[in-house]
């Protein structure tokens, strides 16, 4: 019988993996909540129609499609079959699609229940998605989105408050980032003074891809858009601009002068940065123009966070989207949001050994089994212990002591309570400490209080 294995790009997450993702979900949603979003669910498959066309052409090669159920080659010609064109098949063969993102079955979310929707309105969503990518370091095929969104205002109060929320939840883990920053209309501005306008989601595609294959290799895909070598030519001091981010401003704001779209996008960075200044806010901030994430989705801000102890992609991004919702029927509606990448950020957490010694321990003592009487016992003490929140176990068989400790050792458990006969008759019990070894014989009370202060 051949091993069984999982799909490339997923994984399996033992006992203790989940406690470490589980502090990582608990996290986000604390800060969340902090700041008055709510949460909400949308299932894992979506409508095909929902998800096409909203990701861009490279988006929608990477979106998993799902066999229409029964006879799925029914009204499928043998023409059709022969013809092999894989992208009119699937449209034939698959009406349903696994989400890629958590943004746009949350747009299709607010377009569907807008008359139960009070706007602004505030929501958090932690869920899995799919993307049919080749799976490497820090990319995986099946992975966590932890996603907080605004709808239904234009104010750029909004922006600064999710790059507070990300300032807040890398500080908790204790991980150093860099918040890259960036405005869609900037972008358009550049696309637009160097005669390239039409072209701008060919321009932001490449110059996106910057980090990952050079300077060299982006000109040669411009090129390949039919953008003139003038324009490229014209691109390169402005992609690879220097300097403060107020240096970075003001050049930015001579340079795109004759473009109203380039102006305002240079005035809403400039509203964002100044009032992050206020919040005293602890993470490096970085205005960076090749930053564009390749979705065509985004209208105004693009965020993107860097780990920078760890040489990994991006652990979160996001952005403005004021025209999302308008593609299932509901225009005028304004989003910003966020997504933090809990996959990625669970590898940074073990790089570094950052995650907090409570945070990934589960059972915090193990009682000793003797046997039936003994096992009386217990049951009355273990249910006091547990009424007060300290996690327990008892071994479930008699077996002999140095397999039952072995197994204490084994799943990191700390104590260890003994409660024997002598521990019976005095109606105590001994507490094992498996770090130190130092034992002591405690009062309930005084048991219940040893483990709850330490």
């Amino acid at each position: 019988m051949s091993q069984p294995s999982i799909p490339k790009g997923t994984r399996d997450f033992s006992p203790e993996e989940m406690a470490k993702r589980n502090y990582i979900f608990d996290t986000i949603r604390e800060v969340y909540k902090l700041y008055g979003f709510r949460q909400i669910e949308t299932p894992a498959m979506e409508n095909l129609s929902t998800l096409m066309g909203k990701y861009g052409e490279e988006g929608d090669k990477l979106l998993f499609k799902i066999l229409n159920s029964g006879d799925y080659l029914k009204g499928i010609s043998d023409e059709e079959l022969t013809e092999r064109n894989v992208t009119r098949l699937a449209t034939k063969l698959s009406e349903k699609g696994l989400r890629y993102d958590l943004t746009v079955p949350f747009a299709r979310y607010v377009v569907m229940h807008r008359n139960e929707i009070t706007f602004p309105f505030r929501r958090y969503q932690i869920q899995p998605v799919w993307r049919a990518d080749r799976p490497q370091k820090g990319r995986y095929r099946e992975f966590f989105q932890c996603d907080a969104d605004i709808v239904g205002s234009d104010s750029l109060i909004n922006e600064v408050e999710l790059i507070q929320i990300i300032d807040e939840v890398f500080n908790r883990f204790g991980i150093r980032v860099c918040i890259k920053l960036n405005n869609r209309k900037i972008l358009s501005g550049i696309a637009e003074i160097i005669g390239e306008l039409d072209k701008i989601v060919d321009i932001t595609v490449a110059i996106d891809k910057l980090d990952k294959i050079g300077l060299d290799k982006v000109n040669e895909e411009l090129a390949s858009k039919a953008i003139s070598a003038k324009a490229i030519e014209q691109l390169q001091p402005i992609i690879m601009l220097q300097g403060t981010n107020e240096e970075k401003l003001v050049i930015l704001k001579e340079v795109l002068k004759d473009s109203r779209i380039g102006q305002e996008g240079v005035e809403e960075l400039a509203f964002i940065l100044n009032k992050l200044k206020v919040t005293g806010i602890r993470s490096e901030l970085d205005l960076d123009l090749t930053l564009a994430r390749g979705l065509n989705y985004y209208t105004g801000a693009i965020i993107e966070v860097k780990a920078l102890d760890v040489q990994i992609g991006s652990i979160t991004g996001g952005g403005r989207y004021d025209n999302l919702t308008g593609i299932f029927g509901l225009s005028g509606v304004s989003g910003v949001g966020i997504s933090f990448g809990a996959d990625r950020i669970f590898d940074v957490l073990n790089q570094l050994d950052l995650y907090p010694k409570n945070s990934i321990q589960n059972t915090k003592v193990l009682f000793v089994n003797f046997g039936e009487n003994e096992e009386n016992h217990i049951f009355s003490v273990i249910a006091k212990i547990r009424k007060v929140g300290i996690s327990a176990e008892i071994y479930p068989e008699a077996a002999k002591m140095k397999k039952q400790m072995s197994y204490a050792d084994s799943n990191n458990i700390p104590y260890v309570a003994i409660i024997g006969e002598n521990e019976i008759q005095e109606n105590k019990v001994t507490l094992k400490n498996m770090t130190s070894g130092e034992q002591k014989l405690l009062t309930i009370e005084d048991f219940i209080r040893e483990l709850s202060q330490s």
